[in-house]
């Protein structure tokens, strides 16, 4: 299975967001270059993850974005199944498409189904805080403390 760059993407900059203090703006420019994404790109995710509730934006001169609920909200599983649009890892599970002949009598649709609600269960116990529990260190390879002086 392989995610989509945008939910890569999308999960830093809530990693990003979370590893600020209480309150203080981030913005899509110091995201962009701490991890060489494109601001433009970025400014999608950031607008999905306003629509999702999970990012406040502030408009204006000192604006930004920020977390809208705390990080022991924000479930890593929900995160992606919102982020991510299709599973359809085989033909077969695309009810619409299916022109599998062994579809029927195949086993290995249901082995990989049940991998796929396993890698969900495992991402389901996680929150956006167990992800930037060695927050120090995680500050410290983004440069957070240093984009401040």
């Amino acid at each position: 299975m392989n995610l989509k760059k945008y939910t890569d993407y999308g999960l830093r900059v809530l990693l990003f967001a979370g590893l600020k203090s209480d309150g203080e703006l981030a913005s899509i420019k110091e995201i962009s270059e701490v991890y060489d994404i494109s601001t433009h790109h970025l400014g999608k995710i950031v607008h999905e993850l306003n629509k999702l509730g999970l990012l406040e934006t502030i408009r204006g001169r000192n604006g930004g974005i920020r977390l809208a609920k705390p990080p022991e909200e924000i479930n890593v599983g929900l995160v992606v199944r919102q982020l991510e649009d299709d599973f359809a890892l085989f033909e077969c599970f695309d009810r619409g498409q299916n022109h599998c002949v062994i579809s029927p009598g195949c086993t290995l649709k249901h082995v990989v189904n049940k991998a796929l609600h396993a890698f969900f269960k495992v991402l389901d116990e996680y929150t956006l805080k167990d992800l930037i529990h060695n927050e120090n260190e995680l500050k410290e390879l983004m440069g957070i403390n240093r984009l401040r002086e």
